[in-house]
């Protein structure tokens, strides 16, 4: 049976907004990559875990990759890093 959270995220959904996050600092992101990073096909990243995250304004596509919204970071807990802060 499949863990579903609150956002109706399963463990896939998770775990691709979780790798965009720590391992490419939440994006731009290509999908080549991330379907290395995650062992998943990129036509399974593109017809089925993308349509669902998009909608509900989790992730973008942009013409450099994909990038996690502020409402992925926070759905995590997290706090989004302001562009162009101070390192």
């Amino acid at each position: 049976m499949l863990s579903v959270d609150e956002s109706g995220f399963d463990r896939m959904d998770r775990r691709l907004l979780l790798t965009m996050i720590e391992n490419f600092g939440g994006g731009p992101v290509g999908v080549e990559s991330l379907a290395a990073a995650i062992g998943e096909e990129r036509g399974t990243i593109e017809d089925v875990l993308e349509p669902y995250l998009i909608q509900q304004g989790y992730m973008t596509r942009t013409p450099r990759g994909r990038v996690t919204t502020e409402k992925a970071w926070l759905h995590f807990g997290l706090s989004m890093p302001v562009e162009g802060g101070a390192t």
